[in-house]
């Protein structure tokens, strides 16, 4: 039973990192299976819904995850270093796959009438994105209005700069938005916290 379930965890964690590579459309359910080292014939047994399930579920866990890390570091470095510590992984990433790595998250997003939960799934997740950074910046002192706005600002700026990045082949983008949102968020709740 271990060896099956681990099988199904293997593809899940291909399928992550192949829509983060090269989007839902064009992975296909071989190279999930060829990246996770599973056995041909499980696929269909795990998912039996196909590419669609799995795109589906995929997000679902990348957004998981994210929100995870993210309620994890606001807690132990606050609003601002959480957003460094997220936008410095997004940065690794990049560098460590000659730039080929963007968000799975917004892969499902973008993976369309293919997989159309995925793309609900995906903005459920950001919202869970959202409301964990917004809930910070709250905390910290900010209006929650505010804070609201700001934290869709920020993911927006780091899914933009993540596309930019790929495209350009730089980490520019990735390093100007992490030092101007910064900035801008750091002089949010310096303020709020001497008021």
């Amino acid at each position: 039973m271990a060896r099956r379930s681990d099988a199904r965890e293997r593809m899940m964690g291909s399928a992550v990192e192949l829509f983060r590579e090269r989007g839902v459309a064009a992975t296909s359910l071989s190279d999930v299976v060829e990246r996770g080292d599973a056995p041909r014939g499980s696929v269909y047994h795990y998912f039996p819904g196909g590419k669609a399930q799995l795109a589906e579920e995929a997000t679902a866990r990348a957004g998981r995850d994210m929100a995870a890390s993210l309620t994890a570091l606001t807690a132990e470095h606050g609003p601002v270093g959480a957003f460094q510590a997220i936008v410095d992984d997004f940065r690794r990433q990049m560098l460590d796959s000659g730039f080929d790595a963007g968000c799975p998250v917004a892969a499902g997003a973008l993976a369309g009438g293919e997989a159309p939960a995925a793309r609900e799934v995906a903005g459920e997740a950001f919202r869970t994105w959202e409301a964990a950074l917004s809930a910070a910046l709250w905390q910290y002192g900010l209006p929650l209005r505010r804070a609201e706005g700001l934290a869709t600002l920020s993911i927006s700026a780091v899914e933009g700069a993540l596309v930019l990045a790929r495209a350009q082949r730089s980490t520019g983008p990735l390093d100007r938005v992490r030092e101007e949102m910064s900035a801008l968020l750091g002089d949010l709740v310096a303020r709020r916290g001497d008021g």
